[in-house]
Parts: structure tokens; C-alpha cells; sequence
């Protein structure tokens, strides 16, 4: 996507005001309803000082996040509205930033950090300004996307991650109005930070003076890249899923994902030819399996069971097609989790049993494209999912010593040929489309 370095357009204040605001009869708590309606022009002050503020690419207020900019345009945008946190009042803003950041030239702390600078604090200063004289809200929270552009399999491509911060009031107070670097920091510490539901730290080796003592500086660790897209939405009702679950204790080490998969060099010979030895060596068990197995596989007539070469292995694409109900209708997220849940979870041990106590590829990449049951096209719906497993792990989740969570947290997911996160349960729980 082709980000475009100009700023934000000035919109009239009035306009922009009641615009990106949550109307006061769309909130179902009657109390933060209530609140709404009272700090309802106090809000507004917060989206006209955006509007007149000169962001270094486009920022939108927005209700949805990790939209292209066109449909963004034509999107809802009012995003600002009081909600429920742990018991506290927080004042909630989403958004989506428009800058494009490099993978390869920035850390996954200095993108967080620059998508802060640039939009987060800047509202957390109107947001201070315009709620100085009440008690509320308790605490600020934000949740804004940016975009990442990185190579996955040669192949250049652009994803999003969200950016998330809870800020306690009175320590959003001290950090907007301090100098001191120092000071800022502390207030920081205050609060919690999130980079695709991951905690992260924009100050993770200074110590910080606070009124209670120095708090020692963190080790100085490096944060893991994050999945290349969005990830669980921290904001989305408030409710913050923690991040996902590490294959461990419940999956042996000696199961763990192998080094192709790892992206280390792998000792598997991957040529044209190997490919084709492997083919020729597994066609009638792969003819066998497809027989058996398509009421329940559904497997794509035109793209039959076939070996392919991925991260320097070997592993065995099975395209199918997902049937799901109309009511399943929402997020791609939301699809690919219920097409491993309906769908493929079901056909992974089936599927390892053609293949029992067999080493000589590395795994097994099911490719699915989903098919709503409103959609007329015979082969699928525009989205297409990737779950490529080792075959290590699948024999640990089949003997029932990982859960599908496991497995795909230790895997690749590729949606439309991008790699994601994918939270089942999170994902799952996201609203259907209207």
C-alpha cells in the first residue's frame, strides 16, 4: 500500500467534533452512557484539536481498525467514548495511523515508540487538556494500528500492527506536563503498553527515578517481532486476552517446531528433484487419501494433495474448501479461526494416519478457502487461509498434548498470502458483519 507523506487535512472543528465522538444513545451502559452525555462537548475538544494538528502521515479516528485508507474514508469514525476497564473508567480512543514502517530498518519497540510520539501522545495532551477539570476519566486508553512493510518468501508485502496504552490519569497528567525526560519515564511506568498484545517497553534500559524509589533498569532485551499483522484487538470491549501461549511445558522440547520452520538451515534436500521423488514415492497413498476422505476434506478438484518446498523442507499442501453458515460471517481473523475449528482441526488426525511413523517431510500445510453458505461462488470466498504445521507438532496436538492454540502459535497462518497472529478465541468472539 502506497502511504502517501502529507498531513492530516484540517477539517472544520465543529464538523470534526461530533463526528468522531460516540453518540451518547449508541453505548449500552447507562452509566457510561450518562457520562457520555455529559462530557459529550468536553470530548469534542479532544477530536477538534486533532483536526488541528499536523500528524506526519494520515490519522484517523475510527471505530474499526486495520482498514485500507480508501475504505477507512468511508468508514464509521466516531471512536471516542467512555467505557469500563478492570473496574476503572477509562476514556477510550481507537484510530488507524497511516505511516509505513520497515521491518528490516526498525525494531518492533521503535516502530511502537514512533507511532507514540507521533499520534498517542499528541491525543493524550488533548485529552488531558479537555478533561482537567473532572475527576474523570480514571485512566486513558488508546489503541492505534500502524503499518509494517516486510519480505515473507521473497515476497514483499505491507501488514498492521496496533499499538496500545492504558495510562492512569494522574500519570497521564505528569507526562504530558513534565520536561524532564526522567519524570516522563516514571509516569510511563504507571501504566501498560502493548505491540500486538505483547507487553513492551518504550524505556527498556534507563533507571527511572520515582516519589517511591528508582526503579532499576530492565534487562536489555531484544522484543520478538511480533506476528505481521493485526494481532487480538486489546480495546475491543476493554477485555485484555494475555499473549499467546508458548508451546511448553505441554508440548515436549523435543517436539518442537523444526529448524526449517524456526528458520534455521534445515538438513532436508528441497530440490526439484527431491520434490518429485517424494511425490512419486507418497501418489497412491496421497490418491487412497483423497478418496477416503473428500465428504469430509472437501479437497479443491483442480489442486490435488502435492509436495511443495517451504523454509528450506518439505511439506505436503492438501487445498480444500470450508464450508461455513452465513452466520459465521466477520473478520477474516474470525473466519480463519472458525475454519480451523469446524473444518480443519477435524481432519488433522485422519490425515496423519496415512502418514504414521513417516519422517521424510517436514509437515503438512492445509489451504483452505472459505465458502459462506450465502456466497454463490462454488469454490470459496476471497478468503483464503494457510495453516502450515510441522508434522512434530501435529502428532503432539493429535495425541492430545497441545491444544490447537499451541499448535498454531508454533506454526505459520497466512491469510490471503500474509502472515498473521490468530487468537482462536479472541477471533472467534469478534463481532459478525452487518
Amino acid at each position: 500500500m502506497r502511504v502517501i507523506n502529507v498531513v492530516l487535512a484540517l477539517f472544520p472543528l465543529a464538523a470534526a467534533g461530533w463526528a468522531q465522538v460516540m453518540a451518547p444513545a449508541e453505548i449500552r451502559d447507562p452509566q457510561m452512557r450518562a457520562l457520555q452525555q455529559k462530557y459529550f462537548n468536553d470530548l469534542k475538544r479532544i477530536t477538534g484539536a486533532a483536526a488541528g494538528h499536523n500528524f506526519p502521515y494520515h490519522f484517523y479516528f475510527s471505530r474499526t481498525l486495520d482498514l485500507g485508507e480508501k475504505q477507512q474514508q468511508r468508514s464509521d469514525q466516531r471512536s471516542v467514548q467512555f467505557e469500563r476497564y478492570q473496574g476503572r473508567t477509562v476514556l477510550r480512543i481507537t484510530g488507524n495511523y497511516f505511516a509505513s514502517y520497515s521491518a528490516e530498518l526498525m525494531k518492533p519497540e521503535e516502530r511502537a515508540r514512533q507511532t507514540y510520539e507521533a499520534v498517542i501522545l499528541p491525543l493524550l495532551r488533548a485529552a488531558v487538556q479537555a478533561m482537567e477539570k473532572s475527576d474523570l476519566p480514571q485512566a486513558f486508553a488508546f489503541e492505534i494500528s500502524h503499518h509494517v512493510r516486510r519480505k515473507m518468501l521473497g515476497v514483499s508485502s505491507e501488514g498492521v500492527e496496533n499499538v496500545v496504552l492504558i495510562l492512569p490519569k494522574a500519570a497521564a497528567q505528569r507526562l504530558v506536563t513534565a520536561t524532564d525526560p526522567q519524570v516522563q519515564e516514571a509516569a510511563m511506568f504507571e501504566g501498560e503498553m502493548y505491540l500486538n498484545a505483547a507487553p513492551i517497553s518504550l524505556w527498556p534500559h534507563t533507571d527511572v527515578e520515582t516519589a517511591e524509589g528508582t526503579i532499576p533498569a530492565m534487562p536489555r532485551k531484544t522484543v520478538e517481532e511480533p506476528a505481521p499483522t493485526v494481532s487480538p484487538r486489546l480495546l475491543q470491549g476493554l477485555k485484555f486476552p494475555s499473549a499467546p501461549a508458548q508451546v511448553t511445558a505441554a508440548v515436549p522440547e523435543k517436539q518442537a517446531a523444526p529448524a526449517s520452520v524456526a528458520g534455521q538451515p534445515a538438513s532436508r534436500d528441497a530440490s526439484p528433484d527431491a520434490v518429485k521423488r517424494l511425490q512419486k514415492a507418497y501418489q497412491e497413498t496421497l490418491d487412497r487419501m483423497v478418496q477416503e476422505l473428500e465428504s469430509q476434506a472437501h479437497f479443491v478438484r483442480y489442486a490435488p494433495p502435492t509436495f511443495i518446498p517451504f523454509h528450506g523442507g518439505l511439506y505436503l499442501q492438501l487445498s480444500v474448501t470450508t464450508p461455513l453458515p452465513e452466520a459465521a460471517a466477520g473478520s477474516q481473523y474470525r473466519l480463519a479461526a472458525l475454519a480451523f475449528d469446524q473444518h480443519l482441526a477435524h481432519l488433522i488426525r485422519p490425515a496423519l494416519a496415512y502418514f504414521k511413523d513417516r519422517d521424510d517431510f517436514d509437515g503438512i500445510d492445509f489451504s483452505t478457502s472459505i465458502r459462506l453458505a450465502a456466497d454463490p461462488a462454488s469454490e470459496g470466498s476471497p478468503v483464503a487461509v494457510e495453516f502450515v504445521f510441522p508434522l512434530k507438532l501435529l502428532r503432539t496436538y493429535a495425541d492430545f498434548d497441545a491444544t490447537g492454540q499451541q499448535l498454531i502459535d508454533a506454526s505459520f497462518v497466512l491469510i490471503n498470502g500474509e502472515r498473521v497472529g490468530l487468537n482462536l478465541q479472541v477471533a472467534e468472539a469478534g463481532s459478525t458483519a452487518r
